[in-house]
């Protein structure tokens, strides 16, 4: 079943330019292509940063919270369909290129920039839009997380604010069933391990240097 955002008829419109070069059509056409391959779209869990992937990759989590659309000078613009190109190409660079987080999460951001600016998007306006929401919903208790959402991006954002907050979650009883305490608490053990690690080494390296 197409997605409602897709643009069916985009395929069939004659590009005045070769298809090689830079054109907003095109990177419609791109964006439509990569939605289409989403195995599973997920808007039923709590997602810290707004969007993330399952483990395997198969499946797309968009926040609960998250709005699927911007109203934008007279339209309504879908957003899922840029949130998704993110996640794909930051999930793919990972797991295909072993890129750390971070490179590829500059990555994506740089292709849903171009997805947003293709639409007629500004992209401070969208920026400005999704920014309110990732406030708001990092503040948030984290009640509902999917239990095979991947851990990757928030192990190398060393995010302790997250992993205070799931320890909180455990403490409250506020632990998903599908999760446990057990599961979760050994994923904050981990995160907690992984930050200490590499504080340990950069400050290591730091004395050697001074030596």
């Amino acid at each position: 079943m197409p997605w409602p955002f897709c643009h069916m008829d985009a395929p069939h419109k004659k590009l005045r330019l070769p298809e090689w070069y830079v054109s907003s059509l095109m990177m419609d056409r791109a964006l439509d292509a990569v939605v289409r391959r989403v195995k599973n779209l997920d808007r039923k869990h709590d997602i810290p940063y707004l969007a993330g992937y399952s483990r395997d990759g198969k499946t797309i989590y968009i926040d609960r919270h998250m709005p699927p659309s911007l109203r934008y000078r007279g339209r309504d613009i879908d957003t899922d369909r840029f949130l998704i190109l993110h996640e794909e190409v930051e999930k793919t660079l990972i797991d295909q290129l072993d890129l750390h987080y971070l490179h590829a999460h500059q990555i994506a951001t740089r292709a849903e920039q171009a997805a947003v600016r293709a639409a007629g998007i500004e992209w401070r306006d969208y920026d400005r839009f999704m920014q309110k929401y990732v406030k708001e919903i990092g503040d948030e208790r984290l009640i509902q997380v999917p239990a095979d959402l991947d851990e990757k991006p928030y192990r190398d954002e060393h995010d302790t604010d997250l992993l205070a907050r799931m320890n909180a979650a455990i403490d409250k009883n506020q632990v998903p069933k599908a999760i446990g305490k057990a599961r979760l608490r050994q994923a904050a053990d981990r995160l907690r391990d992984h930050i200490g690690q590499r504080r340990t080494t950069k400050g290591g390296r730091r004395r050697a240097e001074k030596k």
